[in-house]
C-alpha cells in the first residue's frame, strides 16, 4: 500500500487520486508525480506559515529548472487536473485558476518510419544473438508482434499468457492507458507466436501460467522494459539505422509508427476510403479519437507518391466528366 500523503494538501490529494482511479485509470506516473508535489509542499511547510495554494503549484513546478520542458509540461497537465478538482469541491476557495506556464505539450521527437527492408535487416541480426540462444526467439517474436500488431512498447512487453488467444488470432491488451481492447492478428503472426511458446517453455522449464509474462528474459519470469529497449537500440546501431551515441535515430517506440504508416500505405495501394478506414485504425490503436491516431500518420515518400497519383488520376477524372 502506498504511503499516505502528509502535506496540507493531503486529504485532497488522496480524494483526487481515488476519483481517476474510481473512472478507471492507473494513474502510475502521475500518482508518483503528485507524491513528489506532496513532498515539496511539506517541507514548503516547515519553511513558512503563510502560503498559497496556486504559488506553491507554480513554485514546485519551477522547482528543478534542468528538466525537460516536455517533462515539466507533463507535470502540469495533472496539476492542473487536480487544480479543476479542488474547483469543483470548494468553488470558492479555489476561484481563480493560476496563470499556468505555456509549455511544449508534445515531445520534440521526429518519427522513423522503417522500411521493409529494415525490418528484415533487423530480423537478420536477431538470428545472430547469442547468451542464451532464446534471446533470438524471444526478440524476433517480441519485434513481430510490434510491428504486425502496433501495440505500445509497454503493452507487448507486459502481455500475459492468457491474454494471447491463438486459436481465435486475437491479443487481449488489459488497462492501458485507462482503457482495455481485443487486436486480431494475422495467421502468420499465430504461427510466428506458436512457434516462441515451445521456444518459451523449454527456456523456462514448465508450462506458463496465465498469468505468467509471455516475454522472459533472464531470469525467466518477465522481460525489463529497460532491457527489451536497450536491445533493440543496440540493434538498430549495428543496422546502421542509429549513431553509436545519442538519442537520434529510430527508437524501439517507432515500430508503432510503422506499422501505421504502412497499414495507410497499403490501402492507399488498394484505393480503399480512407476516411471510412481511419476510424478503424484508430481504434485498433487503442485512441479515442482520431486525434490521437494523427501523431503517427507521418508522410513518407511512398506514401506522398500514392497520394499524388490518386489525387492526380480523379483530377484526370473529373476533367474528362462532360
Amino acid at each position: 500500500m502506498s504511503a499516505p500523503f502528509t502535506s496540507p494538501l493531503g486529504r485532497e490529494l488522496t480524494a483526487f487520486l481515488a476519483f481517476k482511479h474510481a473512472r478507471g485509470y492507473r494513474y502510475v506516473r502521475a500518482a508518483f508525480m503528485l507524491r513528489s508535489f506532496d513532498r515539496w509542499l511539506s517541507s514548503r511547510r516547515r519553511q513558512a506559515r503563510a502560503w498559497r495554494v496556486e504559488d506553491a503549484m507554480l513554485g514546485w513546478l519551477g522547482s528543478r529548472p534542468h528538466r525537460k520542458a516536455i517533462s515539466v509540461s507533463m507535470d502540469l497537465a495533472v496539476i492542473r487536473e487536480f487544480w479543476r478538482f479542488l474547483h469543483r469541491r470548494h468553488p470558492q476557495r479555489f476561484a481563480r485558476e493560476p496563470r499556468w506556464p505555456r509549455l511544449p505539450t508534445a515531445p520534440r521527437f521526429r518519427a522513423h518510419v522503417l522500411s521493409p527492408e529494415h525490418l528484415r535487416l533487423l530480423l537478420r541480426l536477431i538470428s545472430h544473438l547469442d547468451r542464451p540462444r532464446f534471446r533470438r526467439a524471444l526478440y524476433r517474436t517480441l519485434v513481430l508482434v510490434l510491428y504486425c500488431t502496433g501495440l505500445r512498447f509497454g503493452e507487448a512487453v507486459r502481455l500475459r499468457v492468457r491474454d494471447v488467444d491463438l486459436p481465435h488470432r486475437v491479443l487481449y491488451v488489459a488497462d492501458s492507458k485507462g482503457r482495455s481492447r481485443w487486436v486480431p492478428f494475422h495467421p502468420s503472426l499465430a504461427i510466428e507466436l506458436k512457434r516462441y511458446l515451445r521456444a518459451r517453455r523449454a527456456f523456462v522449464g514448465a508450462a506458463p501460467a496465465p498469468d505468467a509474462r509471455v516475454f522472459v528474459g533472464a531470469d525467466r519470469t518477465r522481460l525489463p522494459v529497460n532491457t527489451a529497449s536497450g536491445t533493440l537500440r543496440q540493434l538498430y546501431r549495428r543496422a546502421g539505422l542509429k549513431p553509436p551515441r545519442g538519442r537520434g535515430g529510430p527508437r524501439p517506440y517507432d515500430l508503432r509508427h510503422t506499422f501505421a504508416v504502412h497499414r495507410l500505405t497499403r490501402w492507399y495501394r488498394e484505393g480503399a476510403d480512407l476516411h471510412g478506414r481511419l476510424p478503424w485504425l484508430s481504434a485498433y490503436l487503442g485512441h479515442v479519437d482520431l486525434l490521437g491516431t494523427e501523431t503517427y500518420l507521418t508522410a513518407t515518400p511512398a506514401l506522398l507518391t500514392l497520394a499524388g497519383h490518386r489525387f492526380h488520376r480523379r483530377y484526370a477524372e473529373r476533367g474528362r466528366t462532360p
